[in-house]
C-alpha cells in the first residue's frame, strides 16, 4: 500500500556493512542519485534514483542490490535540478585495456577475471570478438 507520495517501485540498495567506499557506483550513475558520504555510497534522494541498476555491475562487494520498496515516484525534473545545482562529483574511471577516460569516450561496465571494471567502446569489439 502506498503512502501520501509515495509508490512502489524499484530502488538501488546499499548495504553499508559491504560498501568499501570505493565509489565505482558514482559513475554509472547518469542521474546522479549516488554520493560519497562519510566514506560510503548513499542514495541521497529516492526521487533521484530510477532504478535502472547500472551501477550494480561495478560493485567489487556487490554492496548494491535492487529492492522494490516505498519511496517517492523517480523525478526527471528533480534530477535536472539536482545536476544544474551541483558540479557532478565522480571517481574517473578508465578502460582496463587501453586506459581511455571516461570523458574521452564511453565507458561500459564489465567482469573480467573476477573483477569489476570498465572497457571502452573501442575496447569493446576486440573483448567480445577476441
Amino acid at each position: 500500500m502506498s503512502t501520501a507520495g509515495t509508490v512502489r517501485r524499484q530502488m538501488v540498495r546499499i548495504d553499508e556493512d559491504l560498501c568499501t567506499g570505493c565509489g565505482a557506483c558514482v559513475s554509472p550513475c547518469a542521474e546522479g542519485a549516488i554520493r560519497m558520504v562519510d566514506g560510503k555510497a548513499h542514495v541521497v534522494r529516492d526521487e533521484l534514483c530510477d532504478g535502472a541498476g547500472f551501477c550494480l555491475g561495478v560493485c567489487p562487494t556487490g554492496a548494491l542490490t535492487i529492492e522494490v520498496r516505498e519511496a517517492a515516484p523517480f523525478d526527471e525534473a528533480a534530477v535536472e535540478e539536482h545536476a544544474a545545482g551541483a558540479p557532478r562529483t565522480y571517481i574517473p574511471q578508465v578502460c582496463f585495456r587501453c586506459g581511455t577516460g571516461e570523458d574521452d569516450a564511453p565507458l561500459l561496465p564489465v567482469r573480467t577475471a573476477g573483477t569489476s571494471t570498465w572497457v571502452c567502446t573501442r575496447c569493446l569489439p576486440s573483448l567480445i570478438h577476441g
